[in-house]
This record gives structure tokens, sequence and C-alpha cells, in this order.
């Protein structure tokens, strides 16, 4: 059964935030000084062509505590946080709101994807000029971009890891990102296998009502 602690953390990170290959993983990327340079347009133009995307996980608590599972992305908005059988758990976006099920408990919870950065993922057009910098990594085959909203700090901050991969959409893979939400909460997540721009079903982010209220979409 997983731990009462760790289900509240997963509750963090959507509600404040929500590799293919070893990379350099900035691990003190928040908090640093922006770095001058293009990288942001070149973020802008992954994300605008990054219509699909699926991928294992690993998603890590400050304790360092792990789930795995399986992450399912469609533009616009759809997102599925498939975890592994033990926790069962369940995040998918509408498009509009982040949903947590619960199965353990039967209870679902929902929130606005407005009130989350995760939004920079799931809003193609999202201006990152206006919410995001770029940060030093160290390794310059990896782009650091923290995305916040100055005016709604409560929202958190999440922090965006890619690498330079020519024949990725606009030329970079997303292999994670970092979620710090405002009470300084901090939890990572790994993507491996990335599959880019196949087909997916607008079924994939259906899920079933744990409270008998039949399949939901």
């Amino acid at each position: 059964m997983l731990k009462k602690s760790f289900r509240s953390f997963v509750a963090v990170l959507i509600a404040s935030a929500c590799a293919a290959a070893p990379v350099a993983w900035p691990s003190a990327a928040i908090g640093q000084q922006a770095m001058p340079g293009g990288d942001l347009a070149q973020v802008s133009r992954h994300l605008k062509a990054m219509q699909s995307l699926r991928a294992s996980f690993t998603q890590t608590d400050r304790n360092g505590q792990t789930l795995t599972g399986t992450l399912t992305l469609k533009q616009p908005g759809k997102i599925r946080f498939e975890y592994q059988k033990d926790a069962q758990l369940l995040i998918v976006s509408d498009g509009r709101a982040l949903t947590m099920i619960d199965y353990q408990v039967r209870q679902v919870q929902r929130w606005p994807i407005r009130n989350s950065p995760l939004g920079a993922l799931l809003d193609p057009n999202r201006d990152l000029t206006r919410y995001g910098k770029i940060l030093p990594t160290g390794d310059p085959n990896v782009v650091s971009v923290e995305v916040r909203d100055p005016k709604r700090p409560e929202y958190g901050v999440i922090t965006l890891i890619l690498t330079r991969t020519p024949s990725a959409p606009g030329g970079l893979s997303l292999v994670g990102w970092v979620a710090l939400d405002s009470q300084n909460k901090r939890t990572t997540i790994r993507l491996s296998g990335q599959q880019y721009n196949g087909a997916v079903a607008d079924s994939a982010f259906a899920w079933t009502d744990p409270r008998g209220k039949g399949p939901r979409r």
C-alpha cells in the first residue's frame, strides 16, 4: 500500500505545479540566475511542435521516495499519468482541469490547469518570454527553463529540463521537470523512452470514476 505521505505529495505536485540517455541533470537549477541567450525561442518551438508524447516516468519526492509509470500527452491540454499498479492513482487532464483519481479511497480531486505552472507543457501557445527564463546547467547540451507567474506565486514553479536532440521536435527533447510549490516542497519527474508525435486517441484520457459514476472524459 502506498504511504499516505506520498499520496499527499502526489496531490501537491498537481495542485502547485501541477531521458532516453543519461544527462547532466542540473540538480541546483532552481534559484540560480538566468543566462542570456535565445534558448527560450527554441523551447517554444519544441513545445509547439510536440503534438504528442509518450514516455516512461519516474517521480521522486524530496525524501527520495519514488513512483513510476507511463506519461501520455496530446496537445492541446491533455495529459495522463498512469502510475504503477500498486499506487492505485491516476492523473488526467482534459484540457481544462487536472483530475487526480485515487482508487484506493475512491476519491476524485480537480484543479484548474491555469492554477498550475504545468500549463507550460499543456498550452503550446503560452508566451514563455513572459513567464520563463533560461537557467545555467553547466552542460551546453542541456537547456533548463524556469517557468513561474510572478503575479501568482502561490501557483509554484516548474523548471523544464531538455536536451539538444536534432531528431526531436524543434531540436530539443523534454527529459523531465522539477516542481516547487509555495511551501518549497520539491518533486522531480524524469522521462525515458520518449516517443514524439505518434497517433494518440482522445479515449486515452478517459477514466473510470471510482465513485460508481461510470466512465469519464
